[in-house]
């Protein structure tokens, strides 16, 4: 298997990785058991999955965009779909829930960011189903 696909992997299980943490400190903040910051467990979600997933489905795009990849284009769309679906679930089912004195900015913001980066992100994963394989040219011959 190459690289891109490996890569596109990689990107689809922090994708779900990143909405796994989200759901789960938005259930802790309904009840908590002790005083916890939620902005900077939030800001370490984002900078330990979120921001890592988007930049490997970028990756894995820029690297397989010249002969096109079903697979790879799945787990990119695959990876969209989870982080918009439990993104919504935080928004709309958890954060209702949350006490006000732990909604912070970072809670509120972070799942519309995610949502509307994860449209672009299956529009790239998209656009590998319809890319048609290029020849490889040997540089040398064809001049």
């Amino acid at each position: 298997m190459a690289i891109e696909k490996w890569i596109a992997g990689a990107s689809l299980g922090l994708f779900v990785m990143f909405s796994a943490q989200m759901i789960t400190v938005s259930q802790f903040l309904i009840h908590p058991s002790y005083d916890v910051d939620p902005s900077s467990q939030i800001r370490e979600f984002v900078s330990i999955s979120g921001a890592p997933a988007l930049i490997l489905a970028g990756s894995s795009f820029l690297l397989s965009r010249r002969y096109g990849s079903k697979l790879n284009g799945s787990m990119i769309i695959a990876g969209g779909i989870v982080t918009i679906i439990g993104m919504i679930y935080v928004l709309n089912i958890l954060l209702p829930k949350i006490p006000p004195a732990y909604q912070v900015d970072e809670l509120t913001i972070a799942p519309t960011i995610f949502i509307a980066v994860a449209i672009p992100v299956m529009i790239v994963g998209a656009l590998l189903f319809k890319t048609k394989p290029q020849p490889k040219r040997d540089y040398i011959f064809d001049r």
